[in-house]
């Protein structure tokens, strides 16, 4: 692992102490050697997995795993990912239609609105605990609960101020994990989508902040900088103040 990603995986231990691995992901073009150590989800662990699901083996086993066409069990991440290629019945805004949409035309929108690679840009989805990482990655996503996202956010706005602006489809957020903030080169807040909870687990009160490799040391500055201007997780509450009770309390003490 380079120093700026133990930099960072230092900070976040320190300034955010989140309850699962940061994991580091990389996205792996055909030809690239993978690192010595990994696991294959179907060659050596015998099951086919969602992207999200390798995300959470990852961040709650501390493995690293290099998943492929032959290792995805979720139709809509094989495709998303370049996996396979998208079907009519996918245009049609049929996979969405009836479950997250109410007409087919809705469906075509939210499949229009998902980030995606094309067919075969990419090999395998490469996926570490940070502290583990021995490649260096593409984007590093973290799960936490909302007020550790915040710390993240307020790092995120350290330097360049204004707002963070994420968007939202309540579905395959494997994209939004990793194809987003690899396109735009931005921080994602991350909302883990139904298929996020049901398959790898996540918890209700579970959400993600994705870091592109790049942003790393902005996180890093930030994190720090906002500490020191007073900022804390756990965050702290305010506790000095004289708390009134019931008036038969006052009996007690007479």
């Amino acid at each position: 692992m380079n120093a700026g990603m133990t930099g960072l995986a230092e900070a976040l231990t320190e300034y955010v102490r989140p309850g699962s691995f940061p994991v580091a992901v990389r996205m792996v073009k055909k030809g690239e050697a993978l690192p010595a150590r990994l696991k294959r989800p179907w060659q050596d662990l015998h099951n086919r997995v969602a992207t999200c699901q390798a995300m959470a083996i990852a961040r709650r086993y501390g493995w690293v795993l290099a998943v492929g066409r032959e290792d995805l069990s979720c139709p809509l991440s094989a495709v998303v990912f370049g996996f396979r290629p998208k079907s009519e019945y996918y245009h049609q805004g049929r996979a969405c239609a009836g479950m997250y949409t109410e007409t087919t035309e809705a469906g075509i929108r939210a499949e229009a609105g998902v980030a995606t690679f094309s067919e075969g840009e990419y090999e395998y989805i490469l996926v570490a605990p940070l502290q583990r990482t021995a490649f260096e990655p593409d984007v590093i996503v973290v799960y936490g609960n909302p007020a550790q996202v915040l710390r993240l956010l307020s790092a995120a706005l350290w330097k360049s101020g204004g707002r963070l602006t994420s968007s939202f489809g309540g579905r395959i957020d494997c994209s939004e994990e990793i194809i987003v903030p690899m396109r735009t080169g931005r921080c994602e807040v991350i909302l883990p989508c139904h298929g996020d909870r049901i398959f790898a687990q996540t918890q209700d009160h579970e959400m993600a902040f994705s870091i592109p490799r790049d942003r790393a040391a902005e996180i890093v500055a930030g994190l720090a900088g906002t500490h020191k201007g007073g900022l804390r997780y756990p965050m702290p509450s305010f506790l000095r103040y004289t708390g009134t009770f019931p008036p038969q309390y006052a009996n007690v003490a007479e």
